[in-house]
């Protein structure tokens, strides 16, 4: 590490403007604050050479703005909780908070000028003088909409952060929570979609929404299933003696209800060995003739090829 003992200290912030804060206190210093005046969150640690970097440029920024803005910065090493929960994934990372909520945000060590930008912008947006908030109830219903433009406008990264600070405020907000698992959905994570969905402490059986993305969650299980249906298949295609994957594939076939295919898969693998894995594909088309019934179409023909198997 090399440090230019020749420079110039940069003199302190006017005091107010610029404090270290911590999970506990984040609600007086952030959200607290930001009813009377923006508030930037720097999000930092001592080990990031960005942060260092972006530091002086910041403080700079919110000390020529006098009491338009003010500074917060967080050390995520000794406080990760509300980092984890705004979905911070890199650093530096600067929160823009205004009436009690997040407004906007950017990742990484941008140019003074664009620190200028943004935080000009994010005082138009305050307003002179920030008029009072209304109740939590009605911030709360002005994130959630403001959370669902950013999910319709693909910023899943601003979606997320608003969800995660409702959760934070009302950890059984239903709409908050589909609105997070809609968010890991879009980002292609439909497990953990499932999981945030999962913590619903009761089903939303007439709210559209809801039966909308258990809709989306189905369609992209069975997605996945096709997608290790055709890797299976071209494993076969490369090695049509690879009776493992020939074994796992009439099971995803079996499951995505093509129960001839299935047992298709099972004879072709009693054919060409019929004691693999100690008669395990037999016993197999067994126990899938007993789950589909004896009168299923695809039990019957299952039950033909397999006794023109045995007995040719």
């Amino acid at each position: 590490m090399n440090i230019d003992l020749s420079a110039p200290a940069a003199s302190p912030p006017p005091a107010g403007l610029v404090r270290d804060s911590s999970d506990r206190a984040f609600k007086a210093d952030v959200l607290d604050a930001s009813l009377e005046a923006p508030v930037l969150v720097d999000f930092w640690a001592p080990w990031c050479g960005p942060c260092r970097a972006l530091s002086p440029n910041i403080e700079k920024v919110v000390k020529e703005k006098a009491d338009r803005i003010r500074l917060v910065k967080i050390n995520i090493d000794e406080n990760p909780a509300i980092a984890g929960q705004l979905g911070v994934q890199s650093i530096p990372a600067v929160f823009a908070f205004a009436g009690g909520r997040p407004v906007d945000a950017f990742m990484g060590n941008i140019p003074e000028s664009e620190i200028q930008r943004f935080a000009d912008k994010v005082i138009a947006a305050a307003g002179p003088g920030q008029p009072p908030a209304g109740s939590l109830e009605e911030q709360i219903g002005q994130a959630l909409e403001a959370g669902r433009n950013a999910l319709a406008a693909g910023d899943l990264n601003a979606a997320a952060q608003i969800f995660g600070m409702v959760l934070q405020h009302q950890p059984e907000n239903a709409e908050a929570i589909i609105g997070m698992a809609r968010v890991y959905l879009a980002a292609g994570e439909p497990d953990q979609a499932q999981a945030v969905l999962d913590t619903l402490k009761e089903p939303q059986p007439k709210n559209e929404d809801y039966v909308s993305l258990v809709a989306a969650l189905k369609l992209a299980g069975e997605a996945a299933e096709l997608s290790a249906i055709a890797e299976l298949e071209q494993k076969l295609a490369q090695d049509a003696d690879d009776h493992q994957s020939r074994f796992d594939l009439a099971l995803a076939l079996n499951a995505e209800g093509r129960r001839a295919d299935a047992a298709e898969q099972l004879v072709a693998l009693i054919r060409r060995d019929r004691t693999w894995n100690e008669d395990a594909a037999r016993r197999k088309l067994l126990e899938f003739f007993e789950a589909w019934g004896f009168k299923d179409p695809a039990t019957l023909k299952g039950r033909r090829l397999l006794s023109a198997l045995l007995f040719s």
